[in-house]
């Protein structure tokens, strides 16, 4: 339920809006010292939720956290004492309990000099009947590439009562590779230079995009949940490696363990042992029940390569026709492995017989049919780069026998999609995937052979470039149409705009809403437009 707070109060968190930190940009890079990074709170419950901040001191710091009902912190409880520690890079994070159900919240930490973090704000979830819920979708943000006006924008929706991160919530590269240095946006600077490979390089990553005031500011007025993808690994990850991780880099496993810790430490979530159950659930009353995959580094088989399956035969149809039938359909192939595919069936099976109207299922990647439109190959100018003219050639060829655009996302996995499509089917659930990675807006219908299995709101991108980046000249909106012309599942689709998602969940229906800005270029939460798709409960398919 989106419940209404006293303006004085958000005024006392700062104006909403840009530039509303005054925390210097490159407070911790520059050697800062106190708190260098604002705060965020994530993980939440109904009596619970999970505060972090970062505190640099000459050693380890003990920092005392406060809740209050109000942003003036009139009667403020003291919830605990955390350590800041030089070994978690001087990040600290304490779950605070015995919370009132659907309650807005503001907390702060004291330092041992009793200097005071920013204000920030979060909520429980609701128990109970559930009337309305809201929740914001963003992900792939990518720094150099512009302004995080996706994240401004958002931060000062007063509708908003949640926010999820489907992932890559950054990039690993180095310097001048995506973007290159003619992309990249003067002043959006990134450390360390080099791609992020050891321990140091993932904090001096996390500590550079942590210093943008709009990254700030988003997790300090909404509770966030969120997912990592690949490129807070390497690019394409998967469970035995990663097309961007070379073995004169290291090895996989070690890299892994080393992304995983700098994100727990940086990111508002719970500690872990390395390798432990990933996936989780949250109860939004009998509203909804949210499901948290992880589809990278847990159970993934490495992607097939169609590239690598034609190159030097002879007899490419035969081949193509190989490839199609035997590789890419072979059953054992999985994105979340065995023991998470059956958690999730029985999780959507234990939700539906709860009673819960929703199903709301977030992971990472793309989950309906996507093939490439074979006037695709028109679009691309003949100077643009060999690796689009080599993926669009490649693509219109693949989809002359059914073949998908992407294999890194679930049509790589088709056996999988439908094996977890299926469970959907049988447990009646009323089905929501909400998906990142692939930059642009989709809307899907979901289903098997058996019929509809929910539906699909995919979110387009913070600030990486989408379909625009390889069409340069050609009208989107005739790319979109194109698009979805050539793909049966696919409703409606964006292939221009940067921006982020709103979902709005109801007991009768969920409305998604992409939101598109005007620019990334420049600083400003101006909106260029926005697109909103409905899907009725009982239905699984979007409303014509």
């Amino acid at each position: 339920m989106t419940m209404n707070i006293d303006r004085r109060q958000l005024m006392a968190l700062g104006t909403f809006g840009l530039g509303a930190l005054s925390v210097p940009a490159s407070a911790s890079l520059m050697g800062g010292k106190g708190f260098t990074h604002g705060v965020a709170s994530g993980e939440p419950g109904q009596e619970s939720v999970l505060l972090w901040t970062r505190y640099v001191s000459s050693g380890d710091a003990s920092l005392t956290a406060e809740i209050s009902d109000n942003a003036d912190f009139a009667g403020a409880k003291m919830v605990g004492e955390v350590q800041a520690k030089a070994e978690r890079d001087f990040t600290a994070k304490i779950t605070v309990q015995g919370l009132a159900p659907d309650k807005w919240y503001f907390y702060r930490f004291v330092g041992p000099d009793g200097s005071k973090s920013v204000i920030g704000r979060t909520r429980t979830l609701p128990q109970g009947p559930v009337q309305n819920f809201n929740i914001g979708v963003v992900g792939c943000s990518n720094m150099p590439f512009g302004y995080f006006n996706a994240y401004a924008h958002a931060a000062q929706n007063k509708n908003l009562d949640l926010i999820i991160h489907t992932g890559d919530y950054l990039y690993e590269y180095p310097i001048g590779t995506y973007p290159s240095k003619e992309e990249a946006l003067a002043g959006r600077k990134i450390d360390p230079a080099h791609e992020m490979v050891q321990l140091a390089d993932y904090r001096l990553r996390y500590a550079a995009y942590r210093s943008d005031p709009d990254l700030q500011r988003i997790h300090q007025v909404l509770p966030m949940i969120p997912s990592w993808d690949d490129h807070e690994f390497a690019n394409d990850a998967y469970r035995d490696g990663a097309q961007n991780h070379d073995p004169s880099e290291g090895d996989w496993e070690v890299r892994k363990r080393v992304a995983e810790r700098v994100y727990r430490e940086w990111m508002p979530v719970r500690d872990m042992e390395f390798g432990s159950p990933r996936w989780r659930e949250y109860q939004i009353g009998d509203l909804a029940t949210l499901f948290f995959t992880e589809s990278r580094i847990g159970g993934r088989d490495k992607p097939v390569d169609l590239a690598e399956a034609i190159k030097g035969q002879k007899d490419v149809a035969a081949a193509l026709k190989a490839f199609r039938d035997d590789v890419w359909q072979d059953p054992d192939r999985s994105m979340l492995g065995n023991v998470q595919e059956q958690w999730f069936a029985n999780a959507l099976q234990k939700s539906k017989t709860s009673g819960t109207k929703w199903q709301v299922w977030s992971q990472q990647c793309v989950m309906g049919e996507l093939v490439l439109p074979q006037v695709a190959k028109n679009w691309v100018p003949e100077d643009a780069p060999p690796i689009a003219q080599a993926r669009v050639a490649v693509g219109a060829l693949a989809a002359q026998i059914g073949l998908p655009i992407n294999f890194d996302s679930w049509d790589g996995y088709p056996q999988a999609r439908a094996r977890s499509l299926a469970a959907a089917q049988q447990a009646d659930a009323d089905l929501i995937v909400l998906s990142g990675d692939s930059h642009n807006a989709w809307a899907f219908d979901l289903g098997t052979q058996d019929g509809a299995a929910g539906v699909e709101f995919a979110g387009h991108s913070v600030s990486s470039p989408g379909f625009e980046a390889y069409t340069k000249g050609v009208d989107p909106d005739l790319v979109a149409k194109a698009v979805v012309g050539a793909n049966k599942q696919l409703q409606w689709a964006d292939t221009e705009h940067r921006g982020y998602m709103t979902v709005a969940l109801t007991p009768e229906k969920a409305t998604s809403t992409w939101h598109f800005l005007d620019t990334i270029r420049a600083k400003s939460i101006a909106l260029t437009g926005s697109k909103s798709q409905t899907v009725f409960r009982g239905a699984n398919r979007l409303q014509a």
